[in-house]
């Protein structure tokens, strides 16, 4: 039975909600304080998902994270390309796997990590140890990290591609957007613009952190920088692993890297740091020597919703549902989520 669905929040978890319930035949409303569909900076949406690298890293994500997010990863890790290859634009997905480097003199550090994520991961998932000519066949712009290892069953999606194609398909199969919505109030069937209640047969409130004071979300500041690096060739993601901190470096299309991993609890959306820039390009450096004459042609800071445990939360009341507390595992861990809800649903 077709049923009539609102949706409070246009990020990747409502885009993927609109998309999936109107290709079942639903008919669906999105509300979204952003003035369209398109990025950030085209129009005024605060999505974290916007600014993420779109790291599909479910092993790597063990060293903080637990059982829960490992499994959801690696069944997302399964959904994102049947997504992808129903979508009518084309989104970049990789899955060759990522890396994991580490300098001589953080050697202790790292292999502590990697113990840790022998230990959590099972045998097919566990990180690849690799020499250094192993290494340079497989990335040659890299040159600084001592050790590697490659964790196989990892990848990559582009998210504003994805953002986007997700919101042309859900459009062409019917699903109707109210941009420039601020969503005051959810309850049941019901969501709230300011005085107006728009009533459905059932409602999603999937806001991130517009969600409070229903949820104890709070934002979590991330910093990103892309370099344009053309002659620098990076063929999947990289984290450096580092005892004070560690980065990832992400291709993008068009000599494009994106770098990042600063996670700081704060609610600052203010531009990005002084420390963040040194820290995070200076590692880039280190190891990828190359990146010397690279240029900054974009910095962007971003709140990434979670909840007291940094676990994700799927809430049912009548006629309404919850999803929240993606944390720095949205891209991770979305369409795993979103079939988990709409299956305990029977959508």
């Amino acid at each position: 039975m077709a049923l009539r669905i609102g949706i409070a929040g246009a990020g990747v978890l409502g885009r993927l909600l609109a998309y999936t319930l109107s290709r079942a035949g639903h008919a669906v409303q999105v509300f979204d304080p952003a003035s369209g569909p398109g990025p950030r900076a085209d129009s005024g949406s605060l999505a974290a998902g916007w600014t993420a690298a779109g790291m599909l890293s479910p092993v790597a994500e063990l060293e903080r994270a637990g059982n829960e997010v490992f499994a959801l990863g690696l069944r997302s890790c399964q959904l994102w390309p049947q997504i992808v290859q129903s979508l009518s634009q084309p989104v970049a997905l990789h899955m060759q796997g990522s890396l994991l480097l580490a300098h001589r003199s953080d050697a202790g550090a790292a292999q502590r990590v990697v113990g840790l994520l022998q230990a959590k991961a099972d045998a097919p998932y566990q990180p690849q140890p690799l020499s250094l000519p192993q290494l340079c066949e497989l990335e040659p712009s890299i040159s600084g990290p001592a050790l590697a290892w490659l964790l196989p069953s990892e990848g990559q999606i582009h998210p504003i591609q994805t953002l986007q194609a997700l919101a042309a398909q859900a459009t062409a199969q019917g699903t109707q957007w109210h941009w420039g919505r601020t969503v005051t109030a959810v309850d049941v069937g019901v969501i709230g613009v300011g005085e107006v209640q728009h009533r459905f047969d059932h409602v999603f409130d999937v806001r991130g952190a517009g969600a409070k004071p229903a949820l104890p979300v709070r934002g979590v500041r991330g910093e990103v920088f892309w370099l344009h690096a053309p002659g620098v060739p990076l063929h999947r993601p990289v984290r450096l692993l580092h005892p004070r901190h560690s980065i990832y470096m992400v291709p993008r299309p068009d000599d494009v890297i994106v770098i990042g991993a600063s996670e700081i609890e704060s609610e600052d959306r203010s531009p990005v740091s002084l420390r963040s820039t040194v820290e995070l390009l200076s590692a880039a450096h280190s190891a990828m020597p190359a990146l010397a004459e690279a240029r900054v042609v974009h910095t962007e800071t971003n709140l990434r919703p979670a909840l007291p445990d940094n676990l994700p939360v799927i809430r049912h009341r009548a006629g309404t549902t919850e999803i929240n507390g993606l944390f720095r595992h949205g891209w991770l861990i979305a369409p795993a989520l979103v079939e988990q809800a709409l299956h305990e649903l029977k959508l």
